[in-house]
């Protein structure tokens, strides 16, 4: 029992001794210091990346001069397609177009710009004023037989769904459309004058004598001697040109000869003294 007594005696001291303090109240523990090297580095911090460029002037808006306030109107009116009232477009455009009696006037008195005064509404003039299928055909009809066609991204810009009228037209075999090579992009149209009927023709040529036609090999020019030799015939020559009468041959230029001309009149010699003033006869020599 006294050992037991003793033990315990020895646990409680134990615990008296212990601190129980949180561990965020004790002081860190001494680092090493770092090389001044590393030091430098770590507080020279890398800038972040920006996307912005400065040799680029910002898009600060319609800002104030009168003539961009007036670009930006007229570019919204033309991507816009429809009319629009004043007060719409000063609002979207952000421009004092319905408070500045300058800016408008310039703004009604611009080409490009139709004003409405029985609904007071604003509209772009396209170079072509086509709304349906039945016009665009009209106005390819009558450009081509101007002798042209028409570009297709004119009459896009007339109308956003031109695109897939005139391919509906090229269906139908009304119209001409030539195409880029490398995408195959619509560029021109051309009115189709003959329309594919057996009695006037114009229909499309049967896929078997396309075959035959692009099998056939062209001979080469030793091969094609040959075979007319051998027929009795000969290669068509070309025309020597005949030199024309009094033509010049072409060479170098010659330098034009330098005549000597005399400065001394031959003639008056020993007659008239030209070293001395004229004196008209009768007159006295001051």
């Amino acid at each position: 029992m006294a050992g037991l007594a003793r033990d315990a005696a020895a646990f409680k001291s134990a615990l008296h001794r212990q601190d129980y303090t949180s561990w965020h109240s004790q002081p860190p523990p001494p680092q090493p210091a770092a090389p001044p090297g590393e030091a430098e580095s770590s507080k020279k911090k890398k800038r972040p990346k920006s996307n912005v460029v400065y040799s680029q002037p910002a898009d600060t808006g319609t800002g104030t001069n009168i003539n961009t306030q007036l670009v930006y109107l007229v570019n919204h009116l033309k991507q816009n397609g429809n009319p629009m009232r004043l007060q719409d477009l000063a609002i979207i455009t952000n421009t004092p177009v319905d408070t500045d009696n300058v800016l408008l006037e310039k703004f009604r008195g611009h080409d490009r710009v139709i004003h409405d005064p029985k609904t007071d509404l604003y509209s772009y003039r396209h170079d072509f004023n086509v709304r349906n299928k039945a016009a665009l055909l009209t106005e390819i009809q009558r450009q081509t037989r101007k002798g042209g066609g028409l570009s297709v991204r004119t009459l896009k810009e007339s109308w956003k769904e031109a695109p897939q009228a005139i391919e509906e037209l090229e269906k139908e075999g009304e119209v001409y459309v030539t195409r880029t090579l490398k995408d195959g992009q619509m560029r021109m149209v051309f009115w189709n004058e003959v329309k594919p009927t057996e009695e006037q023709g114009g229909m499309s040529v049967e896929k078997e004598f396309l075959d035959l036609w692009h099998g056939l090999e062209v001979p080469n020019d030793v091969d094609l001697l040959k075979a007319l030799a051998s027929e009795g015939l000969q290669a068509t020559a070309s025309a020597v040109p005949v030199p024309r009468a009094g033509a010049k041959k072409k060479g170098k230029k010659s330098a034009p000869r330098q005549r000597q001309i005399r400065l001394t009149n031959v003639h008056l010699k020993g007659t008239i003294d030209l070293s001395r003033d004229y004196v008209p006869p009768g007159a006295t020599q001051k």
